[in-house]
């Protein structure tokens, strides 16, 4: 097990892939995707598509549909993480800035941080899978959902149904990748066809935050014209 600790000691993406795919398992493959989903950053690029193009190959133990109920469920455990801190932690200490000098200086006060809360305890669940599916943000996306007390049901629920969408589009690719990349220029295809997946990712959510705009702005205006 001491085995675990050396790529993230020293963590280099290439060096990585090679050493999980020559170690991969249900239990790296949840332990990593923990990490991956918590404040620790780490892409889960290294993790799936190897683990996916392995159980394509018939090498090891692995099934397919396995690796993506174990990664979504690594992947629920760390988002459970970050919305324990942000619940426990962050929380007070955001109600604190808010009724201090500092935050009335900022115009921050208590009753808008409640008005925050109350706006992503009603958009929270679209925001958490869409967040999930989005480049950069599906490591944070808990921390808002844990600052507004989200519905905990709701928030693994969505947390859940986004992270499986990613994992099985991530395993589908290492399944794909088997019928026509040697195993020698996995990395450099997995690579290449994720940076695909993220610009997908970033459109969705671009797209996601052009409607909720156009909603917000198009409610106005109709209760100002009332």
């Amino acid at each position: 097990m001491l085995d675990l600790f050396v790529p993230l000691a020293l963590f280099d993406a290439a060096s990585f892939f090679q050493w999980f795919v020559e170690n991969a398992s249900y239990l790296f493959v949840f332990v990593f995707m923990v990490i991956e989903s918590s404040f620790i950053p780490f892409p889960s690029e290294v993790i799936v598509p190897p683990a996916a193009y392995l159980a394509a190959a018939h090498k090891g133990d692995l099934n397919v549909f396995m690796i993506v109920l174990v990664a979504t469920a690594g992947a629920l455990t760390g988002a459970l993480i970050n919305y324990g801190l942000s619940l426990w932690i962050g929380r007070p200490l955001v109600y604190k800035f808010a009724n201090s000098r500092a935050g009335h200086a900022c115009l921050i006060d208590e009753k808008k941080v409640q008005q925050a809360e109350a706006y992503f305890d009603k958009h929270g669940a679209i925001s958490t899978f869409i967040g999930r599916l989005i480049p950069a943000v599906r490591q944070l996306i808990s921390i808002p959902a844990g600052l507004a007390r989200m519905n905990i049901w709701m928030f693994m629920l969505f947390t859940s149904l986004g992270a499986m969408v990613w994992n099985a589009a991530l395993a589908a690719m290492g399944w794909w990748l088997h019928s026509f990349v040697p195993y020698e220029d996995l990395f450099s295809k997995v690579e290449q066809y994720n940076s695909y997946l993220s610009m997908g990712g970033l459109i969705i959510g671009a797209a996601c935050v052009a409607f909720i705009l156009y909603r917000f702005f198009s409610n106005k205006k109709n209760q100002k014209s009332l």
